[in-house]
């Protein structure tokens, strides 16, 4: 039988040309991440193999490098790594310092993490991974529906620290879609989350399939009822990193926390640029249409989604904070409402002799009366939303002043099982909702206004008494 041989320098010179061409390939691109070369991070939750380079040639293909070509195989040694645990490591972590923390990011995770930028005060991330010393990469969502000055500020952010954010946009042909079927603004008929999805969740999600690990600016008082809880460092319960499935990539929250007004001490403490619309009351920043400046009372994220129920206010890119609302239990403030939202030890509030805490049968007899003895003020409201906290404090006290004034001032859960009842009957829309009943029979009067300021509240019930 006739065998082929070909010479040793042949090969030798196909194995180099290759190589060359191998040499001259761009790098590869993930999303909008460029990486020179593999990553070479720990795969927490796999077995690798570690490859000794024993002929350092690119892979072949068998249709162009001839069989008789013998090739010495690379010893391949099994590496077993150890999980790392990351739910000790956020206890470990928990009383550290927002510098601590991101610099053991930074540390861990090299150039297979970014920051999640989102043109808010959240640029005090950057300041702190510029502060340790360490390389480090800025990513951010162009929706293509941001105020004119979080463009500028993302300008502003590129000049000062030197770098380079690395945008993502949202694929335009699923845009058109939308659109095109519903509209420019559909997401105040039903909803933000569609929206949200095309324009930031995608877009999230192919950046995060470069990465191993990223950074966020979520603080644990932001929002209510879905980041109270967030540790420091987690695996990421919703997104999939490079490695490809669920536990596949690390989320960091150096700054979750710490309070707002102290990250904003730190912003001025050290001097870094800050978004334009913080100066004209906005608090929490996003896309220009779904974003306004709070008001005197109101919570950092009623800027928000302000059309929509408090425990929505989250667009998708942190849905892992969302719980499922599981595990019933009786509220205890006499309505005999089923609270049923995973905050079982949340303590009730606006507490105070000068208000009446009105039961299912109660609201239901006031909403029926035809003729009034005095008119009442009742708050809708759910002990965990930080709006209705946010507002305790003027409405107990207009509480205090209307006390023997002939107008009554009254609260009412409306959440768990009272929440389709009060939507249906009490125009609940979200937390916390303000009614008027009036003496004489008459539908509520909705409170139509975000001030919740005792003279603002005052001057509301004032012009319909």
């Amino acid at each position: 039988m006739a065998l082929a041989v070909t010479s040793s320098s042949s090969i030798a010179a196909s194995i180099s040309s290759r190589s060359n061409h191998s040499s001259e390939l761009k790098a590869q691109q993930m999303g909008s991440f460029r990486i020179s070369e593999w990553p070479s991070a720990l795969n927490f939750t796999s077995r690798r193999s570690s490859v000794k380079p024993v002929n350092a040639e690119p892979k072949r293909n068998d249709s162009i490098v001839p069989l008789a070509a013998t090739i010495v195989a690379p010893e391949v040694t099994e590496k077993v790594e150890t999980e790392e645990n990351y739910e000790q490591l956020a206890k470990d972590l928990e009383n550290a310092s927002p510098l601590e923390i991101m610099d053991k990011a930074l540390e861990k995770f090299g150039n297979d993490i970014a920051i999640a930028f989102s043109g808010a005060e959240d640029v005090a991330l950057i300041e702190y991974a510029r502060l340790t010393g360490r390389p480090f990469r800025v990513f951010s969502l162009d929706t293509g529906r941001l105020n004119p000055e979080t463009y500028q500020f993302y300008d502003t952010v590129e000049k000062h620290y030197g770098i380079r954010i690395e945008y993502m946009f949202p694929d335009a042909v699923e845009v058109q879609a939308l659109v095109r079927s519903k509209g420019l603004f559909s997401f105040y008929e039903d909803g933000h989350q569609e929206c949200c999805r095309i324009r930031k969740v995608r877009p999230l999600r192919r950046a995060l399939k470069g990465l191993r690990a990223w950074i966020t600016g979520q603080r644990k008082d932001q929002s209510p009822g879905t980041r109270a809880e967030i540790p420091v460092v987690q695996v990421d319960p919703s997104f999939e990193g490079l490695d490809g499935g669920m536990g596949s990539l690390v989320k960091w929250n150096p700054v979750a926390n710490v309070p707002g007004g102290d990250i904003w001490n730190f912003l001025r403490a050290m001097n870094v640029p800050v978004n334009s619309l913080h100066s004209k009351g906005y608090v929490s920043i996003g896309c220009e249409p779904c974003t306004r400046p709070v008001l005197p009372g109101q919570h950092e994220r009623e800027g928000r989604w302000w059309w929509e129920d408090a425990k929505a206010k989250e667009c998708g890119l942190h849905k892992g904070n969302i719980k499922l609302e599981n595990g019933a239990h009786l509220n205890g403030d006499g309505n005999g409402a089923v609270h049923a939202n995973g905050s079982a030890g949340a303590v009730d509030i606006f507490n105070s002799p000068s208000l009446v805490a009105l039961s299912r049968a109660g609201i239901e007899n006031l909403a029926r009366l035809e003729n009034r003895r005095e008119p009442w003020l009742v708050v809708l409201y759910a002990p965990w939303c930080q709006f209705c906290q946010a507002m305790e404090g003027s409405y107990v006290e207009l509480a205090e002043k209307l006390d023997g004034s002939g107008l009554k001032v009254g609260k009412f859960r409306a959440d768990g099982e009272q929440k389709a009842f009060a939507q249906k009957e009490l125009q609940l829309g979200s937390f916390p909702t303000i009614l008027f009943f009036p003496k004489h029979p008459s539908r509520p009067i909705k409170y139509p206004s975000e001030k919740r300021d005792v003279d603002s509240l005052m001057a509301f019930v004032n012009a319909l008494r």
